[in-house]
């Protein structure tokens, strides 16, 4: 008799500056099935220690943090664990903070204005491995 394999659970860490957002993502994301909560940080260099630490499969990453950037960091996250995917989460939309993301090894880019379905469909994307776009970021000229 074999026994159903169960699917591990994709774990996520949050960083975001503004202890709201953050906690407000925690709970929108806890409650996606499937999905865990590997952590919160209030910086970036938090969130690469705490993703060095705890491992996540995904890393939603506010660029513009006080101390170490968000894109600074995703660049180290990609140096020191190249299996976390960085899904940047952030208010700014424009080519100057888009573009730097992406080639600091960024997968995916969500503003904030995104609905709770866009944030799982994004999650689940890059964790997959595919890359992930707002699409209102699609409208910005982008030269890769």
């Amino acid at each position: 008799m074999t026994t159903p394999s169960r699917q591990l659970p994709i774990r996520v860490l949050i960083a975001d500056d503004q202890r709201v957002v953050r906690d407000g993502l925690a709970m929108l994301v806890g409650l996606i099935d499937g999905v865990e909560i590997a952590g919160t940080a209030s910086n970036s260099e938090e969130a690469v220690r705490l993703a060095m630490t705890h491992r996540p499969d995904v890393i939603l990453m506010d660029l513009r943090m006080p101390g170490m950037d968000g894109i600074t960091a995703t660049a180290q996250l990609r140096d020191r664990l190249p299996c976390a995917q960085v899904l940047v989460l952030t208010t700014y939309a424009d080519g100057d903070t888009i573009l730097p993301a992406l080639r600091a090894g960024a997968r995916g880019y969500l503003t904030k204005d995104a609905s709770a379905e866009q944030i799982e469909t994004a999650i689940r994307a890059v964790h997959a491995g595919q890359t992930h776009l707002d699409p209102s970021c699609r409208n910005t000229s982008l030269q890769l």
